[in-house]
């Protein structure tokens, strides 16, 4: 069956993203104020506006409002930015492949 098309409409939108198998993506109060920076950032530059938001430590939930039909693009760049934060602060840097 394939995956319904995704509502990406210039409206109001609730996002939930929760980490694989419910696993914690927020450790501390400073992963949660970079989540944030990040979020400020890349909602100022596709012009959307966070309405609410609620960081709990194995997911988050944010209401926002987009004035363009980029909620697609804004909500890749948000999880990519904190993805490599988060892979580099606890994972470190990726292991090269071996020849």
């Amino acid at each position: 069956m394939p995956t319904r098309l995704r509502v990406d409409l210039a409206r109001y939108h609730h996002i939930i993203n929760r980490g694989v198998n419910r696993c914690d993506i927020f450790n501390s109060t400073d992963d949660k104020e970079i989540f944030l920076q990040i979020l400020n950032k890349s909602t100022t530059i596709h012009k959307a506006i966070v309405h609410d938001y609620c960081l709990m430590d194995n997911h988050y939930h944010i209401l926002l409002e987009t004035s363009k039909d980029n909620l697609s693009l804004l909500m890749r760049v948000i999880n990519a930015n904190y993805a490599k934060y988060f892979n580099k602060k606890y994972i470190g840097e990726p292991i090269s492949e071996r020849d």
